[in-house]
């Protein structure tokens, strides 16, 4: 069958492109079909088709499959959708530090991270600032370390929350709390009736596991527990949030490794069980990471708030 001739997109068509076009095709991405998206974005399931073939067309790339369920990106639509993210975080944040400054509020800190906001040291350390610095504007961003990274590379971010080290030029990093691995099972599992699970009683499970942070270092994790490949339960990767994992879980179709903060989201018919090995229980530490030559000084006196909870001196990198 011959395949249609893409056309390169134009200088005009360049032009011809809006933020609406890039929000209205995230916001499908987000909601898996265009009619949610529209409910999302409070606007006609008709007018939103037509923003988002707009922008196919000015692309000349097609961004979605569309079928009967809703719609998934397409290979390239999904480096056109990771691309049209960045942009509409920079201009977000562009938009919300002239209102700041119009408003004449005393600062603004745009803080990034990868793990739960249910609970926790992260939620409680947001809360404490909010507390002592009511006039400054928090913005909290939830992405892949990987989006973050660059986040806090071109100055969208002022701060990144995150497990694991973040090698990046230029900036400073303070170690801050650690958090348990716990395994999440559905309320009439066998484990279920244990007050600790071991590593090795994980064999002949399915463990569902989130393509999102910290998944792949949760994998990394189970596999330096268990290096036996005999010995590892079987797993199962799945593009959804971590909320989605949970369900899947309660839908007796595998358990998860989570940690700590995540148990704040509770759902009824899960239980959780800390994990451990010969050691004890197993842990991931946090740390924060900024740009050496950001002088924002409400990052100041958050990076200073941390310093007092924590008590951890700045690390140079």
């Amino acid at each position: 069958m011959h395949k249609p001739r893409r056309t390169r997109p134009s200088l005009q068509a360049s032009k011809a492109l809006e933020l609406k076009h890039l929000r209205s095709a995230v916001a499908a991405a987000d909601c898996g079909s265009v009619r949610g998206a529209a409910e999302l974005l409070r606007s006609q399931q008709s007018s939103l088709s037509r923003t988002i073939s707009e922008f196919e067309h000015h692309l000349g790339v097609p961004i979605f499959e569309r079928f009967s369920g809703g719609v998934r990106p397409t290979r390239p639509g999904c480096d056109v959708l990771r691309l049209a993210r960045t942009i509409l975080e920079e201009f977000d944040a562009l938009v919300a530090t002239a209102r700041s400054v119009h408003n004449g509020e005393t600062g603004r800190v745009s803080v990034g991270f990868c793990t739960s906001l249910s609970a926790g040291n992260l939620q409680a350390s947001l809360l404490e600032f909010k507390d002592r610095f009511p006039q400054v504007a928090l913005a909290t961003v939830e992405r892949s370390r990987t989006r973050l990274a660059a986040a806090l590379r071109n100055g969208a971010l002022d701060l990144l929350i995150v497990t694991g080290s973040l090698p990046l030029l230029d900036t400073k990093a303070m170690s801050l709390w650690s958090e348990r691995v716990l395994v999440a099972l559905p309320h009439d599992h066998p484990l279920s009736s244990r007050e600790t699970v071991y590593w090795p009683d994980l064999r002949g499970e399915t463990v569902l596991l989130s393509h999102c942070d910290p998944g792949k270092e949760v994998e990394d994790l189970l596999v330096s527990k268990l290096v036996s490949a005999e010995a590892r339960p079987k797993i199962e990767r799945h593009d959804v949030s971590r909320g989605i994992i949970k369900s899947l879980i309660s839908m007796n179709t595998g358990i998860s490794l989570v940690l700590e903060s995540d148990i704040g989201a509770h759902l009824a018919d899960l239980v959780y069980r800390e994990l451990r090995d010969g050691a004890g229980a197993s842990r991931f530490e946090f740390s924060a990471y900024w740009r050496a030559d950001n002088e924002n000084p409400a990052l100041q006196e958050f990076l200073k708030l941390l310093s007092e909870r924590y008590s951890s001196p700045s690390i140079d990198r």
